[in-house]
């Protein structure tokens, strides 16, 4: 990632967290952040009109094979989340969508199949890097996490707290250095004593 973009991720979690008047060390909302930045948030059975054979396919045969979309028309952004993720997952899933849009993030390509069908927009990979960085940063910020740290180690009750996977509160305290950090500190704190 390009150099000072991980500490700026930091500030602008801390930016939008003091805009919802949320701690660093409190749970964010996603969906509460997405309507600060006027974006809806729907399910797939929110679409009006989405037939039930396609609800069927997204939410019974290929449910493991995304996890939310946002689409932009005109001035309107939808992201549509899949509701048959766990709650943490959708939670993800959504953050990590507002990344793209705080970040202004432009998907790399937009298809319409010939029967008329939108086919979903990639990013690149430096994009999606980015936009995981980002909703990291915004669902458990580095100096909440230390600050939580302090009272508990249990990656669980971690998780739990900031209503995050395990899987990513454990990269949160690989990626910011937090545990390390930690361990660091109180070797010192023993030898100096």
């Amino acid at each position: 990632m390009r150099r000072g973009f991980k500490s700026a991720c930091e500030k602008t979690a801390a930016a939008h967290r003091e805009t919802l008047k949320r701690s660093l060390d409190e749970p964010l909302d996603p969906e509460e952040l997405a309507s600060h930045l006027d974006v809806l948030v729907w399910r797939p059975n929110d679409v009006p009109e989405l037939s039930e054979e396609t609800l069927k396919q997204l939410l019974e045969r290929d449910k493991e094979s995304w996890s939310a979309v946002t689409l932009k028309v005109g001035a309107t952004c939808l992201t549509i989340v899949n509701s048959e993720h766990s709650l943490n997952r959708q939670r993800s899933s959504i953050t990590h969508e507002l990344a793209h849009i705080i970040l202004k993030h432009e998907p790399d390509r937009i298809d319409v199949s010939t029967k008329g069908y939108l086919l979903l927009s990639t990013f690149e990979k430096e994009k999606e890097d980015e936009a995981n960085w980002l909703a990291g940063a915004l669902l458990v910020p580095r100096e909440g996490l230390r600050r939580i740290f302090r009272r508990t180690k249990d990656p669980q009750r971690l998780a739990n707290h900031f209503g995050v996977s395990r899987k990513l509160l454990e990269w949160r305290l690989r990626m910011t250095g937090v545990a390390v950090q930690a361990r660091r500190a109180k070797s010192y704190y023993r030898r100096a004593t």
